[in-house]
């Protein structure tokens, strides 16, 4: 098991790829490797089989699912970003609101200087925190 790893896994119907781009270009970081369905599917020609990318210094995986589903994404998990900057947070914050809603808004809630949890467009969540 000289290889075992553990990497969270985002499931979309069909947006793989805009969330990897947007979370890439939000928090920088790189596309590592993407494998995409061809015209023989079962999922939409060009959409992800399977890609891994990796924000700061967290690999992720992302899928298309070709099935769809009763299910999304919860709030009972969430990224948690700690952020260097008061701006840093807000940008963010106001990226990943975009199309999505806020759980908590932007505040001080007595256990950091600044925080915020946020559902993006795409229903995943994130906690951004500046200690």
């Amino acid at each position: 098991m000289a290889n075992s790893q553990i990497k969270p896994m985002l499931m979309f119907e069909g947006r793989a790829e805009e969330a990897m781009s947007l979370y890439i270009g939000l928090l920088g970081g790189e596309v590592l490797e993407v494998s995409r369905y061809g015209p023989e599917g079962p999922g939409a020609e060009g959409s992800i089989v399977k890609a891994e990318f990796r924000v700061r210094d967290l690999d992720l995986m992302c899928i298309d699912s070709p099935a769809k589903h009763q299910f999304g994404f919860t709030p009972a998990v969430s990224l948690f970003v700690t952020c260097a900057s008061e701006m840093e947070l807000r940008r963010l914050a106001e990226a990943l609101l975009e199309g999505g809603a806020a759980l908590m808004p932007l505040g001080n809630y007595g256990f950091s200087t600044l925080f915020t949890w946020v559902n993006d467009r795409f229903g995943v969540s994130w906690q951004l925190n500046l200690p």
